[in-house]
């Protein structure tokens, strides 16, 4: 008999050292290989942990202290129950919160554990803890009018308040002509100490000096950028400029584009952006320094009506402010294997939601930018697609998990109207998991999702020459329908965070759900 060699002759210890420095999947590969590798993988509390972050799509945070008081399998199992927690939600077990009475437009939205609203009417805006743990850091604050931005004659566009980085940016404008961004610290609306002044400058579109602006501006911040898309009076010239707001006032890059439809984008953690029109044009933001680099274009089948483009940004750390929000826990989410949804409205089909696995944006070859990417080549296996009955509906993402209203069909009912069961019936919250270790850890609750599902998508509107008029996708997931039915308006708005449900409803009551203690 010949002796044993090769990798599972050396000590454990030894090819312990080894297979930690593997990606999770590969250390997976390795435990199938034969019984020994398998003994060192169970006997590897740290090679699980591996394992169980790389499975839920999570990146380890250094943190000192919790790495001297807590051993890897007390984190690797505080991993794993919380994420079996939201297999096993009690909705109906939640704090709740009363809000003061506000009109039905006024914007609110959650942020980093607050609440942030902002009255365009009346020029106020306020931002709340809700139920704040031990170790969060608040910021309480309300602004009269006048208080946001005290130029005067200032029109207010849009408010962005981002706790994690204590700012708040205000897009304002004088004469319909210049827009303008001021940025200020959350807390005590002083000079951002991080900004590189107080004021951002946009630039106006060579050819366009005399246009004035709608209105109609989005702003989205991302670490040190800070976007803005802003919309001219005719309603088809769009311009998106940049700005890397801790260095510079003025923007390090302008696109602009004439398009019927509307448009969006997001970024993909600190270097890349995606820009949503027709297709998907993902952008190098890395260098601030150079104008954004086409990376690639992906194709998407169907044209827009008005598009949505909503990725998490909870718990990922892209600061030193932001640093000091996660002290409390050794991993967040990893913004290279996340969820993307978008959303497109059209007259006839009604909302399509595409639920994009992130991963595809970060995994291209030198000639992706050459031609655009068929939809073939790289949307079936990366994307789940799903018709809604509403326009307009809201999708909400925390890391790899979907939360999405959707109405409870009655098999009795004499009602085929999906639309119709929407408005008329009463509703329930899905959640879904699209982690890879999502199945695992449902430990038999929620319902497996592998097999390919197929959308009718045919609309005289929306139709492209040369696409099918069926989609079939087969990113996998886990559903779980939550145990509470509402009536139709009742839910105003609700969130999804790393920890929280959120339910805001039409009596100004907020129901905060903690999953992983009411579970």
């Amino acid at each position: 008999m010949k002796p044993n060699t090769g990798f599972v002759s050396l000590a454990q210890e030894i090819q312990f050292y080894i297979l930690r420095l593997l990606p999770y999947r590969d250390i997976l590969r390795c435990t199938s290989v034969c019984k020994a590798l398998r003994q060192t993988y169970v006997s590897s509390s740290e090679l699980q942990y591996i394992v169980e972050l790389g499975g839920q799509c999570l990146i380890p945070v250094s943190n000192t202290d919790l790495d001297n008081h807590t051993s890897v399998s007390e984190r690797l199992q505080h991993l794993r129950d919380k994420a079996h927690a939201w297999f096993r939600v009690d909705i109906l077990s939640s704090k709740t919160i009363s809000l003061p009475k506000l009109p039905y437009d006024v914007l609110r939205f959650i942020a980093d554990g607050h609440l942030c609203s902002w009255d365009e009417e009346e020029d106020t805006a306020s931002i709340n803890s809700i139920l704040p743990k031990p170790s969060q850091q608040t910021i309480e604050r309300n602004w009269l009018p006048g208080t946001l931005c005290t130029v005067p004659n200032s029109e207010k566009l849009c408010v962005l308040m981002d706790p994690a980085q204590n700012l708040i940016a205000v897009v304002y404008t004088i004469d319909d002509e210049t827009l303008f961004i001021s940025l200020r610290a959350l807390d005590d609306n002083s000079p951002h100490p991080q900004a590189a002044g107080p004021t951002l400058f946009v630039s106006k579109l060579s050819g366009h000096e005399n246009n004035t602006y709608s209105g109609n501006v989005k702003l989205k911040v991302m670490g040190k950028h800070i976007a803005l898309q802003c919309v001219f009076s005719n309603y088809r010239t769009r311009q998106l400029q940049i700005w890397d707001w801790q260095h510079s006032t003025s923007p390090y890059s302008v696109f602009s584009d004439e398009h019927p439809h509307g448009i969006d984008f997001c970024f993909l953690g600190n270097d890349r952006m995606l820009v949503v029109v027709d297709n998907l044009k993902l952008y190098s933001i890395e260098d601030t320094s150079q104008t954004p680099k086409l990376l690639a274009s992906f194709v998407l089948p169907v044209l827009m009506g008005s598009v949505s483009c909503l990725l998490p940004v909870d718990g990922i750390p892209y600061s030193s402010q932001s640093q000091m929000q996660v002290q409390q826990t050794t991993y967040t989410s990893d913004p290279k294997h996340q969820l993307l949804c978008i959303t497109t409205a059209s007259r006839i089909t009604s909302s399509i939601i595409y639920i994009i696995s992130t991963r595809i944006f970060f995994d291209l070859t030198e000639m992706a930018v050459a031609t655009p990417i068929p939809w073939k080549c790289w949307g079936p296996s990366n994307t789940r697609v799903f018709q809604h009955p509403c326009l307009g509906c809201e999708v909400h993402l925390s890391g790899n998990r979907v939360l999405l209203l959707c109405p409870v069909h009655d098999p009795y009912s004499k009602c085929k109207s999906r639309r119709k069961l929407l408005f008329n019936g009463k509703c329930k919250l899905h959640i879904m998991d699209f982690s890879p270790l999502g199945v695992a850890n449902r430990q038999g609750l929620g319902r497996v999702v592998r097999k390919p599902s197929t959308l009718n998508v045919a609309d005289p509107q929306c139709a492209r020459d040369g696409y099918e008029e069926c989609l079939t996708t087969f990113l996998p997931y886990v559903e779980v329908v939550l145990d509470r039915e509402f009536r139709p308006g009742y839910l105003e708005k609700w969130w999804i965070d790393k920890d929280r449900i959120y339910l805001l409803s039409c009596l100004d009551k907020l129901d905060v759900i903690d999953v992983q203690n009411n579970s």
